[in-house]
Parts: structure tokens; sequence; C-alpha cells
């Protein structure tokens, strides 16, 4: 049996190339409602089919049914947020702070949930926050806008709090319901919201740009329904705490190919970051 800690790790690379696409969408101007139903329509149609051929026994409905709302709304708004902040955010600034969402999962699951970590995992959580602090401190120093920094921030928080949310509601999916049925009724209903957000939405993108974005949509499902199923399996195994700063890492990921692909520059505090990404990864292991 794989253990939680090589499936989150798992989930860390998988979805770390996942949120590159994010980058990609926003460098292509393509119309992020697409995207986004492409991309959930894609995770949608992969986990019904796969509970449907596995012919699992029937889960308990009106929970998954809630929890399910509950995490598709959160994934929904942290979605769409997250690839908006791109446009007026570096990709490296933009990652960091969305992924501080950790630190508010940490402290959720060890109050509530009682986790218990031992001492090198307690200071790899640290090293995991620590690196998205570091990460964060180029935020002053960009040439972004005034008018697009803020811009770029409302979203930035509204990600914050939509993945923390979404991270927490994973876990309760995760203890109590069926994975499959769970990811196929949560990106269901986000598909299904995502048609809504086109007039939410005011950006003036070419309609020839659709087909691409949906293009785009389906390799991102893919790579995300295999992440979003490996962080499922590891939360079912372990600590919603360190499984949270491990996968939350996957922006690291994203970074490092935004700078190799767009020529991000990623300046001496950001591979200080990068550095403590690996040691917290390491340290949670022992």
């Amino acid at each position: 049996m794989i253990s939680w800690y090589f499936s989150a790790l798992a989930a860390l690379v998988l979805m770390g190339i996942q949120r590159f696409f994010y980058k990609v969408a926003a460098e292509k101007k393509y119309p992020t409602e697409w995207v986004t139903f492409s991309f959930m329509a894609t995770v949608t149609v992969l986990s019904a089919g796969l509970y449907f051929y596995q012919q699992r026994q029937e889960p308990d409905i009106a929970y998954l049914l809630a929890v399910s709302f509950v995490n598709s709304a959160a994934f929904l708004v942290a979605t769409v947020s997250h690839i908006e902040a791109l446009k007026y955010i570096p990709a490296n600034i933009a990652y960091s702070i969305i992924r501080l969402n950790v630190v508010l999962v940490a402290v959720f699951s060890i109050f509530y949930f009682k986790e218990h970590i031992s001492l090198f995992q307690g200071l790899g959580l640290v090293a995991a926050v620590a690196a998205m602090i570091a990460l964060t401190t180029q935020m002053g120093a960009d040439t972004t806008k005034p008018k697009q920094r803020r811009r770029g921030t409302v979203f930035i928080l509204l990600a914050l709090l939509g993945g923390a949310t979404a991270s927490v509601s994973s876990k309760f999916a995760a203890m109590h319901g069926d994975n499959l049925a769970f990811m196929a009724l949560s990106y269901l209903m986000g598909m299904i919201g995502s048609l809504g957000i086109t007039r939410a939405l005011s950006y003036d993108t070419a309609k020839e740009n659709r087909l691409p974005a949906l293009g785009l949509g389906i390799v991102m499902g893919g790579f995300n329904f295999a992440g979003f199923y490996a962080f499922l399996y590891a939360l079912e195994r372990g600590p919603l705490s360190l499984i949270a700063s491990i996968v939350g890492m996957h922006f690291v990921i994203a970074i490092v190919l935004s700078a190799i692909i767009y020529r991000e520059k990623i300046k001496p505090v950001g591979f200080l970051g990068i550095l403590l990404t690996i040691m917290s990864i390491i340290l949670i292991r022992l």
C-alpha cells in the first residue's frame, strides 16, 4: 500500500504542473470561464466514469452532497480568482501568497482534528511557512502598477480563502465519503457554477480563443484528476496539516516552470524559498 507521504508527493508534482497551466491561460489571455468549464468537465467525466466502472457501494448521499457543494464553491472561487490574479500579479508572487492558505489549514487541523505531529514534522511545517513568507517578500519590489496590484490583491485573497476551505472540506470527504463520487459531484457542481461567471468577468477576448482554451482546460483536468485523487488518498491515511503543507508546495513547480518558459526572474530570496521548500519536505518525512 502506498503511504500518505508518497501519495502527497505525487499530488505535489501533478498539481504543480496543473497550476502552471493557470499561468499559460493568463499569458494567452484565454477566457477564464471556458478554461475553468473545460477543466472541471474533464475531471467530472473521468471521476464519474471510473466510479461507475468500479461499481462501488452507494455512499451517504446527503453528506456527500453537502461536502461536495462546499468544496465545489470554494474551489471554483479559488480557481477563477487564481487565474485572474495572474493577469495582474507576477506568478512568483501570486503563487506564493495564495499558498499561505496552508497556515489556515494547519491551524484548523491541529485544533479541530487534534492532530499530533513529531518535532521534525513540526519543523518541516515551520520551514514550509517560512518558504512561502520568503517568497512573498518580493511583493513590494515588483513593477506592477498600484491599480493592477490592488485588483490582483483582491483576487489573491479570494483564492487564498477559497483554497483553504477546499482543503478542509476535502479532508471531511476523504474521512467519510467515496473519493471518486466526491470528485465527480464536486467538479460537476463546479462545472455548472463556472457557466455563471461569464457575465461576472468583463474581459474582451476574441472568440477564436475559445477552442484552445477548451483544449488547455482538458489538459489541466487530466493532471488535476490524478493529483486530486492522490491528495484524497493521502488524506484518508495521514494528517491534514502535514499533507496540506506538502501539497501546498506545488506552487514552487509552477514558479520554476514560469521562470524557464516565460523568463520570470527569481530573486535570491526566491531561491531561499525553494531551498526551504525542499527542506520542509525532507523534515516532514522524518
